[in-house]
Protein backbone atom coordinates (compact mmCIF):
# COMPACT_ATOMS: atom_id res chain seq x y z
CA UNK A 1 0.00 0.00 0.00
CA UNK A 2 1.36 2.95 -1.16
CA UNK A 3 -1.04 5.87 -0.45
CA UNK A 4 0.15 8.35 1.89
CA UNK A 5 -2.46 10.42 3.55
CA UNK A 6 -4.01 11.50 6.99
CA UNK A 7 -4.07 14.19 9.41
CA UNK A 8 -0.99 13.55 11.16
CA UNK A 9 1.48 12.33 8.29
CA UNK A 10 3.18 14.59 6.21
CA UNK A 11 6.27 12.99 4.47
CA UNK A 12 5.60 12.41 0.78
CA UNK A 13 3.38 14.58 -1.47
CA UNK A 14 1.62 17.12 0.74
CA UNK A 15 2.69 20.53 2.24
CA UNK A 16 4.57 20.69 5.62
CA UNK A 17 2.79 21.32 8.43
CA UNK A 18 3.67 25.18 10.20
CA UNK A 19 3.69 22.87 13.73
CA UNK A 20 5.02 20.30 15.45
CA UNK A 21 1.48 20.36 17.23
CA UNK A 22 -0.31 19.23 13.47
CA UNK A 23 1.58 15.63 13.66
CA UNK A 24 3.01 15.07 16.96
CA UNK A 25 1.78 15.81 20.08
CA UNK A 26 0.74 14.57 23.43
CA UNK A 27 -2.70 14.66 25.38
CA UNK A 28 -3.70 13.79 29.04
CA UNK A 29 -6.52 13.03 30.99
CA UNK A 30 -7.51 11.37 34.54
CA UNK A 31 -7.22 7.92 34.46
CA UNK A 32 -10.15 5.83 34.55
CA UNK A 33 -9.67 4.53 38.31
CA UNK A 34 -8.86 8.30 39.06
CA UNK A 35 -5.35 8.02 40.45
CA UNK A 36 -2.99 9.69 38.14
CA UNK A 37 -3.11 10.61 34.82
CA UNK A 38 -2.95 8.74 31.35
CA UNK A 39 -0.80 10.91 28.78
CA UNK A 40 -1.25 10.07 24.92
CA UNK A 41 1.86 10.82 22.50
CA UNK A 42 1.28 9.84 18.46
CA UNK A 43 4.28 9.07 16.73
CA UNK A 44 3.15 9.20 13.65
CA UNK A 45 5.98 9.80 10.95
CA UNK A 46 9.37 9.03 10.45
CA UNK A 47 12.27 8.87 12.99
CA UNK A 48 15.17 11.98 12.02
CA UNK A 49 17.66 13.80 13.81
CA UNK A 50 16.55 16.71 12.03
CA UNK A 51 13.26 16.80 13.87
CA UNK A 52 10.35 19.63 12.79
CA UNK A 53 8.48 18.65 9.74
CA UNK A 54 11.60 16.11 8.33
CA UNK A 55 10.46 13.66 11.27
CA UNK A 56 10.31 12.87 14.87
CA UNK A 57 13.49 13.52 16.89
CA UNK A 58 14.55 12.53 19.83
CA UNK A 59 14.95 16.13 21.50
CA UNK A 60 11.50 16.57 20.10
CA UNK A 61 10.11 13.59 21.90
CA UNK A 62 12.07 14.64 25.18
CA UNK A 63 10.43 17.91 24.71
CA UNK A 64 6.41 16.48 25.23
CA UNK A 65 7.84 14.09 28.20
CA UNK A 66 9.33 17.28 29.42
CA UNK A 67 5.87 18.92 29.12
CA UNK A 68 3.88 16.36 30.82
CA UNK A 69 2.13 16.91 34.03
CA UNK A 70 3.61 15.22 37.34
CA UNK A 71 0.47 12.82 38.20
CA UNK A 72 1.01 10.90 34.63
CA UNK A 73 1.81 7.28 35.31
CA UNK A 74 0.55 5.94 32.09
CA UNK A 75 2.13 6.52 28.96
CA UNK A 76 -0.13 5.31 25.66
CA UNK A 77 2.52 6.02 22.55
CA UNK A 78 0.54 5.68 19.17
CA UNK A 79 2.65 4.40 16.78
CA UNK A 80 2.76 5.03 12.73
CA UNK A 81 6.65 5.14 11.31
CA UNK A 82 8.41 3.96 8.53
CA UNK A 83 11.21 3.84 10.78
CA UNK A 84 14.44 6.23 10.11
CA UNK A 85 17.36 6.53 12.48
CA UNK A 86 18.61 3.95 14.69
CA UNK A 87 20.38 6.19 16.93
CA UNK A 88 17.43 8.68 17.15
CA UNK A 89 14.77 5.31 17.62
CA UNK A 90 17.23 3.86 20.84
CA UNK A 91 17.62 7.53 22.75
CA UNK A 92 13.56 7.94 21.67
CA UNK A 93 12.84 4.51 23.60
CA UNK A 94 15.04 4.82 26.37
CA UNK A 95 13.84 8.14 27.21
CA UNK A 96 10.44 6.13 27.45
CA UNK A 97 12.08 3.64 29.81
CA UNK A 98 13.55 5.98 31.92
CA UNK A 99 10.11 8.02 32.91
CA UNK A 100 8.61 7.11 35.87
CA UNK A 101 5.07 6.05 33.25
CA UNK A 102 4.37 2.93 32.59
CA UNK A 103 4.49 2.63 28.34
CA UNK A 104 2.05 1.44 26.07
CA UNK A 105 2.79 0.85 22.92
CA UNK A 106 0.04 0.71 20.32
CA UNK A 107 0.97 -0.02 16.40
CA UNK A 108 -1.76 2.32 14.73
CA UNK A 109 -0.80 1.52 11.06
CA UNK A 110 3.16 0.71 10.51
CA UNK A 111 6.11 -0.13 12.87
CA UNK A 112 9.05 -0.71 10.40
CA UNK A 113 12.81 -0.99 10.98
CA UNK A 114 13.45 1.76 13.55
CA UNK A 115 10.05 2.04 14.67
CA UNK A 116 9.69 -1.60 15.25
CA UNK A 117 12.57 -1.15 18.00
CA UNK A 118 10.44 1.65 19.97
CA UNK A 119 7.39 -0.40 19.50
CA UNK A 120 9.05 -4.00 20.86
CA UNK A 121 10.88 -1.52 23.59
CA UNK A 122 7.79 -0.78 25.37
CA UNK A 123 6.38 -2.09 28.62
CA UNK A 124 2.88 -3.60 26.89
CA UNK A 125 3.18 -3.78 22.87
CA UNK A 126 -0.90 -3.66 21.31
CA UNK A 127 -1.08 -4.27 17.30
CA UNK A 128 -4.29 -2.75 16.54
CA UNK A 129 -6.16 -4.96 13.94
CA UNK A 130 -5.16 -4.61 10.20
CA UNK A 131 -1.36 -3.36 10.73
CA UNK A 132 1.99 -4.24 9.71
CA UNK A 133 5.24 -4.34 11.65
CA UNK A 134 8.93 -4.98 9.69
CA UNK A 135 12.18 -5.82 11.07
CA UNK A 136 15.16 -6.05 9.30
CA UNK A 137 18.88 -5.15 9.28
CA UNK A 138 20.49 -1.99 9.77
CA UNK A 139 22.18 -0.27 6.82
CA UNK A 140 23.91 2.84 6.31
CA UNK A 141 25.81 4.96 3.30
CA UNK A 142 29.81 4.99 3.44
CA UNK A 143 32.71 6.36 1.10
CA UNK A 144 36.27 5.75 1.48
CA UNK A 145 39.03 3.11 1.30
CA UNK A 146 38.58 -0.56 2.32
CA UNK A 147 39.29 -0.28 5.64
CA UNK A 148 36.93 2.31 6.24
CA UNK A 149 34.10 0.41 5.23
CA UNK A 150 34.70 -2.67 6.78
CA UNK A 151 34.94 -0.47 9.73
CA UNK A 152 31.51 0.53 9.01
CA UNK A 153 30.50 -3.00 8.20
CA UNK A 154 31.58 -3.67 11.70
CA UNK A 155 29.62 -0.54 13.23
CA UNK A 156 26.78 -2.16 11.30
CA UNK A 157 27.37 -5.58 12.82
CA UNK A 158 27.19 -4.13 16.30
CA UNK A 159 24.04 -2.10 16.00
CA UNK A 160 22.49 -4.90 14.56
CA UNK A 161 23.09 -7.11 17.80
CA UNK A 162 21.98 -4.37 19.73
CA UNK A 163 18.78 -4.62 17.85
CA UNK A 164 18.52 -8.40 18.39
CA UNK A 165 18.94 -7.25 22.20
CA UNK A 166 15.98 -5.64 22.26
CA UNK A 167 13.85 -8.11 20.28
CA UNK A 168 15.44 -11.08 22.18
CA UNK A 169 14.42 -9.25 25.72
CA UNK A 170 10.83 -9.03 24.52
CA UNK A 171 10.20 -12.64 22.27
CA UNK A 172 12.99 -14.54 23.22
CA UNK A 173 15.70 -16.61 21.36
CA UNK A 174 14.69 -16.90 17.28
CA UNK A 175 16.62 -16.84 14.21
CA UNK A 176 16.78 -13.17 14.63
CA UNK A 177 19.61 -12.58 12.40
CA UNK A 178 18.21 -14.48 9.86
CA UNK A 179 14.84 -12.79 9.72
CA UNK A 180 16.56 -9.18 10.20
CA UNK A 181 18.51 -10.32 6.71
CA UNK A 182 15.36 -11.70 4.79
CA UNK A 183 13.72 -8.09 5.76
CA UNK A 184 10.71 -9.95 7.55
CA UNK A 185 7.12 -8.51 7.34
CA UNK A 186 4.37 -9.58 10.38
CA UNK A 187 0.82 -9.03 10.15
CA UNK A 188 -0.51 -7.98 13.69
CA UNK A 189 -1.52 -11.63 14.42
CA UNK A 190 1.58 -12.73 12.73
CA UNK A 191 3.74 -10.08 15.75
CA UNK A 192 2.11 -11.73 18.17
CA UNK A 193 2.87 -15.36 17.77
CA UNK A 194 6.61 -14.08 17.03
CA UNK A 195 6.60 -12.67 20.93
CA UNK A 196 7.16 -9.25 19.08
CA UNK A 197 3.66 -7.82 20.50
CA UNK A 198 1.68 -9.06 23.32
CA UNK A 199 -1.92 -8.79 21.83
CA UNK A 200 -4.44 -7.75 19.03
CA UNK A 201 -6.22 -4.87 20.12
CA UNK A 202 -8.55 -1.75 19.81
CA UNK A 203 -6.87 1.00 22.47
CA UNK A 204 -8.88 4.16 23.02
CA UNK A 205 -7.13 7.64 23.08
CA UNK A 206 -6.68 9.30 26.39
CA UNK A 207 -9.08 12.00 25.36
CA UNK A 208 -9.46 14.96 23.37
CA UNK A 209 -6.31 16.42 21.37
CA UNK A 210 -4.28 18.95 23.13
CA UNK A 211 -0.65 19.49 22.79
CA UNK A 212 1.66 19.22 25.58
CA UNK A 213 3.23 22.69 26.41
CA UNK A 214 0.74 24.26 23.72
CA UNK A 215 -0.17 27.30 26.31
CA UNK A 216 3.08 28.31 26.65
CA UNK A 217 4.03 29.13 23.35
CA UNK A 218 3.72 32.93 22.30
CA UNK A 219 0.34 34.12 20.95
CA UNK A 220 2.58 35.85 17.91
CA UNK A 221 3.57 32.26 16.51
CA UNK A 222 7.17 32.07 15.70
CA UNK A 223 6.26 29.61 12.33
CA UNK A 224 4.04 31.95 11.00
CA UNK A 225 4.57 34.34 7.88
CA UNK A 226 8.13 34.90 6.84
CA UNK A 227 9.63 32.69 9.50
CA UNK A 228 8.35 30.28 8.47
CA UNK A 229 9.43 29.90 4.65
CA UNK A 230 12.75 31.16 6.04
CA UNK A 231 12.75 27.59 8.50
CA UNK A 232 12.26 26.04 5.43
CA UNK A 233 14.40 27.35 3.18
CA UNK A 234 16.96 27.10 5.78
CA UNK A 235 16.00 23.04 6.03
CA UNK A 236 16.41 22.59 2.59
CA UNK A 237 19.97 24.40 2.45
CA UNK A 238 20.60 21.88 4.60
CA UNK A 239 19.11 19.10 3.16
CA UNK A 240 20.70 19.68 -0.32
CA UNK A 241 23.56 22.24 0.82
CA UNK A 242 22.12 24.43 -1.36
CA UNK A 243 22.46 28.18 -0.41
CA UNK A 244 18.74 29.50 0.90
CA UNK A 245 16.43 30.95 -1.76
CA UNK A 246 17.35 27.71 -3.86
CA UNK A 247 15.01 27.34 -6.73
CA UNK A 248 14.86 23.53 -6.11
CA UNK A 249 12.15 22.26 -3.75
CA UNK A 250 12.96 20.24 -0.62
CA UNK A 251 12.24 16.43 -1.25
CA UNK A 252 10.90 14.55 2.32
CA UNK A 253 11.64 11.01 3.37
CA UNK A 254 9.70 9.25 1.29
CA UNK A 255 7.35 5.58 2.87
CA UNK A 256 9.44 2.19 3.02
CA UNK A 257 6.03 0.44 2.28
CA UNK A 258 5.83 -2.09 -0.76
CA UNK A 259 6.38 -0.54 -3.89
CA UNK A 260 8.38 2.37 -2.59
CA UNK A 261 11.69 2.74 -1.79
CA UNK A 262 12.95 1.96 1.88
CA UNK A 263 14.30 4.29 4.30
CA UNK A 264 16.10 2.37 6.02
CA UNK A 265 18.42 3.68 8.99
CA UNK A 266 20.95 5.92 8.65
CA UNK A 267 24.14 5.04 11.25
CA UNK A 268 26.81 7.53 10.85
CA UNK A 269 25.32 9.28 7.58
CA UNK A 270 24.71 12.92 9.34
CA UNK A 271 27.95 12.88 11.00
CA UNK A 272 30.26 11.00 8.65
CA UNK A 273 28.95 13.25 5.69
CA UNK A 274 29.01 16.22 7.47
CA UNK A 275 33.25 15.24 8.15
CA UNK A 276 33.31 13.84 3.78
CA UNK A 277 31.78 17.93 3.29
CA UNK A 278 34.80 19.47 5.71
CA UNK A 279 37.75 17.26 4.62
CA UNK A 280 36.66 18.57 0.84
CA UNK A 281 36.36 21.93 1.43
CA UNK A 282 39.56 22.23 3.30
CA UNK A 283 37.69 23.14 6.69
CA UNK A 284 39.65 21.81 9.35
CA UNK A 285 37.29 22.87 12.27
CA UNK A 286 35.72 19.63 13.50
CA UNK A 287 33.38 21.66 15.22
CA UNK A 288 32.08 23.35 12.55
CA UNK A 289 27.87 24.21 12.19
CA UNK A 290 26.17 22.86 9.21
CA UNK A 291 25.56 26.78 8.81
CA UNK A 292 29.38 27.29 8.31
CA UNK A 293 29.88 24.48 6.40
CA UNK A 294 26.82 25.50 4.08
CA UNK A 295 28.51 28.98 4.05
CA UNK A 296 31.84 27.66 2.78
CA UNK A 297 30.34 25.39 0.11
CA UNK A 298 28.24 28.15 -1.36
CA UNK A 299 31.64 30.53 -1.27
CA UNK A 300 33.63 27.19 -3.06
CA UNK A 301 31.06 27.34 -6.15
CA UNK A 302 30.95 30.94 -6.23
CA UNK A 303 34.63 31.10 -6.63
CA UNK A 304 34.26 28.06 -9.33
CA UNK A 305 31.74 30.04 -11.15
CA UNK A 306 33.86 33.12 -11.11
CA UNK A 307 36.59 31.46 -12.36
CA UNK A 308 37.37 32.20 -15.96
CA UNK A 309 37.66 28.85 -18.51
CA UNK A 310 41.18 27.97 -19.26
CA UNK A 311 42.33 29.41 -22.79
CA UNK A 312 42.59 27.69 -26.00
CA UNK A 313 45.78 26.43 -26.69
CA UNK A 314 47.50 29.10 -29.52
CA UNK A 315 49.73 28.34 -32.21
CA UNK A 316 53.18 29.89 -31.77
CA UNK A 317 54.62 32.52 -34.59
CA UNK A 318 55.23 31.52 -37.56
CA UNK A 319 54.17 28.17 -37.39
CA UNK A 320 51.57 27.13 -39.90
CA UNK A 321 49.17 24.03 -39.83
CA UNK A 322 48.48 22.04 -42.91
CA UNK A 323 46.27 18.87 -43.73
CA UNK A 324 47.96 15.74 -44.00
CA UNK A 325 47.42 15.15 -47.70
CA UNK A 326 48.72 18.31 -48.26
CA UNK A 327 52.00 17.17 -45.96
CA UNK A 328 52.04 14.19 -48.17
CA UNK A 329 51.92 16.06 -51.29
CA UNK A 330 55.04 18.38 -49.97
CA UNK A 331 56.41 15.37 -49.10
CA UNK A 332 56.79 13.60 -52.79
CA UNK A 333 57.94 16.91 -54.54
CA UNK A 334 60.18 17.43 -52.12
CA UNK A 335 61.68 13.99 -52.61
CA UNK A 336 61.50 14.73 -56.69
CA UNK A 337 63.60 17.64 -56.17
CA UNK A 338 65.87 16.18 -54.57
CA UNK A 339 66.54 13.36 -57.11
CA UNK A 340 66.59 16.19 -59.73
CA UNK A 341 69.37 18.41 -58.20
CA UNK A 342 71.03 15.17 -57.54
CA UNK A 343 71.35 14.33 -61.00
CA UNK A 344 72.19 18.28 -62.07
CA UNK A 345 74.95 17.47 -59.85
CA UNK A 346 76.16 14.65 -61.21
CA UNK A 347 75.56 15.42 -65.10
CA UNK A 348 78.10 18.94 -64.02
CA UNK A 349 80.41 16.05 -63.02
CA UNK A 350 80.68 14.31 -65.96
CA UNK A 351 80.97 17.19 -67.41
CA UNK A 352 83.87 18.39 -66.04
CA UNK A 353 85.39 14.89 -67.08
CA UNK A 354 85.00 15.01 -70.62
CA UNK A 355 85.75 18.64 -70.68
CA UNK A 356 89.13 17.16 -68.94
CA UNK A 357 89.11 14.22 -71.63
CA UNK A 358 88.87 16.54 -74.61
CA UNK A 359 91.69 19.29 -74.02
CA UNK A 360 93.90 16.48 -72.69
CA UNK A 361 94.22 16.93 -69.18
CA UNK A 362 93.05 12.92 -68.18
CA UNK A 363 93.34 10.08 -69.78
CA UNK A 364 90.03 7.83 -70.25
CA UNK A 365 91.95 5.36 -68.01
CA UNK A 366 92.21 7.59 -65.17
CA UNK A 367 88.64 9.65 -65.67
CA UNK A 368 87.06 6.98 -62.99
CA UNK A 369 89.56 7.90 -60.32
CA UNK A 370 89.07 11.81 -60.95
CA UNK A 371 85.29 11.36 -60.82
CA UNK A 372 85.09 9.88 -57.92
CA UNK A 373 87.43 12.51 -56.77
CA UNK A 374 84.68 15.07 -57.76
CA UNK A 375 82.18 13.12 -55.98
CA UNK A 376 84.24 13.47 -52.66
CA UNK A 377 85.35 17.15 -53.09
CA UNK A 378 83.96 18.76 -56.06
CA UNK A 379 85.85 22.09 -55.70
CA UNK A 380 89.20 20.57 -55.06
CA UNK A 381 89.58 17.87 -57.13
CA UNK A 382 88.00 20.33 -59.99
CA UNK A 383 90.93 23.05 -59.36
CA UNK A 384 93.59 19.75 -59.54
CA UNK A 385 92.26 19.16 -63.10
CA UNK A 386 92.12 22.28 -64.00
CA UNK A 387 96.16 22.63 -63.52
CA UNK A 388 96.55 19.78 -65.50
CA UNK A 389 98.53 20.64 -68.89
CA UNK A 390 96.48 20.55 -72.01
CA UNK A 391 97.43 18.29 -74.70
CA UNK A 392 99.48 16.23 -72.31
CA UNK A 393 97.17 13.13 -73.25
CA UNK A 394 96.52 11.44 -76.62
CA UNK A 395 93.03 12.31 -77.35
CA UNK A 396 92.61 10.13 -80.83
CA UNK A 397 94.38 7.07 -82.21
CA UNK A 398 97.15 7.51 -84.94
CA UNK A 399 95.41 6.92 -88.41
CA UNK A 400 91.79 7.68 -88.03
CA UNK A 401 92.35 10.67 -88.09
CA UNK A 402 90.04 12.82 -90.95
CA UNK A 403 92.34 15.83 -90.29
CA UNK A 404 96.07 15.42 -89.32
CA UNK A 405 98.11 13.13 -92.06
CA UNK A 406 101.96 12.00 -91.28
CA UNK A 407 104.52 13.36 -94.16
CA UNK A 408 105.09 9.65 -95.22
CA UNK A 409 101.18 9.12 -95.56
CA UNK A 410 101.56 12.49 -98.15
CA UNK A 411 104.44 11.05 -99.80
CA UNK A 412 102.57 7.77 -100.32
CA UNK A 413 99.84 9.13 -101.62
CA UNK A 414 101.38 11.64 -103.97
CA UNK A 415 102.95 8.28 -105.53
CA UNK A 416 99.68 6.43 -105.13
CA UNK A 417 96.63 8.19 -105.54
CA UNK A 418 93.79 6.82 -104.08
CA UNK A 419 90.99 6.04 -106.22
CA UNK A 420 88.82 9.06 -105.52
CA UNK A 421 91.53 11.43 -106.27
CA UNK A 422 92.43 9.52 -109.64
Amino acid sequence: MTERSGKNRYWGKLTPPKSKAEFFDAITMPAPAGEGTVATIRLYGPIDSWGGWWGISASDVSDVLDALPESVTQIILRINSPGGEVFEAMSILNMLRAHKAAVLGVVDGLAASAGSVIAVGCDETVMSPGTTMMIHSPSSIAWGNAAEMRKTADILDGIEESIIEIYRDKAGESAWGELLSAETWFTAQKAVESGLADRVAVVKDAGETATAGADDEDPADPLEGDDVEDMYQSARAHLGLRPIGASASPKPPSSPEPGEPNRKENVVDHDAFKAGIRERLGMTDANASEEQITAALDETLTEQADTPAAPTASIPAGTQLIEDNVLTQMRADAAAGREAREQQISDRRDGIIADAMKTGRISAASAPNFRAMLDADETAAAKVIDSLAPNAVHVEEVGHSDTLTSADDSLYGSIFPTAKEA
